[in-house]
């Protein structure tokens, strides 16, 4: 299996395989065009209050990581969660995030536990 992480606002490149975006919204200023998403599962992305909370800084990345995977376990993303690592059974796959620091991300859980 073969999963990495890039941030959407770089180039794609052919290494790239399978792009998958794993932001519940879509990334500011950049057309669908330039970002060539072949997928965008919405339900494996943190609800909205999780990700309000982690960016407001009221926890730490470990408890936030935990939170995302409490969510995961939920049977609509557990089934895109399935569907993503059967992807990455069959070719490459890129986990697209508009997040600044993607070690540090809901992206990083996914790569994670795809791998």
């Amino acid at each position: 299996m073969s999963v990495r992480i890039r941030r959407v606002y770089e180039s794609p490149e052919p290494e790239d395989g399978v792009r998958v975006l794993v932001d519940r919204l879509w990334p500011r200023g950049l057309s669908k065009d330039a970002a060539r998403v072949d997928e965008w599962p919405k339900g494996l992305t943190p609800s909205t209050e999780l990700r309000r909370w982690y960016h407001a800084g009221e926890g730490s990345y470990e408890e936030f990581a935990g939170r995302y995977e409490a969510e995961l376990s939920a049977p609509e993303a557990a089934e895109l969660l399935d569907h993503v690592r059967e992807l990455s059974r069959k070719g490459p796959v890129t986990l697209l995030t508009a997040a600044k620091t993607p070690e540090e991300s809901h992206a990083a859980v996914l790569a994670r536990l795809l791998g």
